[in-house]
């Protein structure tokens, strides 16, 4: 908590249910944008280059986790103003 009594940067990225959606928004992505990228060489087989499976899958979790924290960074903002 900060000192105005709303949860830090931190708290918000961290928080449960953001991390959840997050993770089985990457899961799903990532797997769908696999098959896209080496689908070829996955079925085939052949060699799997490791850094592009891990990127597809941090990718769509950073995108989904920066949508939700400006979400609810925003829902604070105007909760706030309210107040």
């Amino acid at each position: 908590m900060t000192a105005s009594g709303h949860p830090s940067l931190a708290a918000i990225v961290f928080e449960r249910g953001i991390v959840r959606r997050s993770l089985i928004l990457a899961a799903i992505v990532g797997t769908i944008l696999n098959v896209i990228n080496q689908g070829d060489a996955l079925f085939a087989g052949t060699h799997l280059v490791a850094w592009k499976i891990a990127l597809t899958y941090v990718v769509p979790y950073c995108v989904a986790t920066y949508g939700a924290v400006t979400a609810r960074l925003d829902m604070i903002k105007r909760s706030t103003r309210v107040a």
